[in-house]
């Protein structure tokens, strides 16, 4: 079993920066893929970004590259989303999920979530 625990949420203005992190445990979670993923009411929840057990691979949305970093701490076992140049459009509640497959971009794709973290930004 693994369990995620999303911070670092918060209010900011536009154009200023976060770092979520997402601490996970479980005895093999350093071997888990892991994504950020973020949904607003009433949409659907989308892709942010991925990052390979060793840390070695990435992806990212489109709306994000140039903006957002995805990394892991040395343990692995944790998992952090900086995010520059924040726009209003990238408020929302960002979710923490971990995958015993590859780096996905696909919510269909992983097994375990976290509870969120509201991220605001403010124009």
């Amino acid at each position: 079993q693994v369990q995620l625990v999303e911070s670092g949420g918060g209010l900011v203005q536009a154009g200023g920066s976060l770092r979520l992190s997402c601490a996970a445990s479980g005895r093999t979670v350093s071997r888990y893929a892991m994504g950020w993923f973020r949904q607003t009411p009433g949409k659907d929840r989308e892709f942010v970004a991925a990052i390979s057990g060793s840390g070695g691979t990435t992806n990212f949305a489109d709306t994000v590259k140039g903006r957002f970093t995805i990394s892991r701490g040395n343990a692995k076992n944790t998992v952090y989303l900086q995010m520059n140049k924040l726009k209003p459009e990238d408020m929302a509640v960002y979710y923490c999920a971990a995958t015993r497959g590859v780096v996905s971009g696909s919510r269909a794709d992983y097994d375990y979530w976290g509870q969120g973290t509201q991220v605001t930004v403010s124009s």
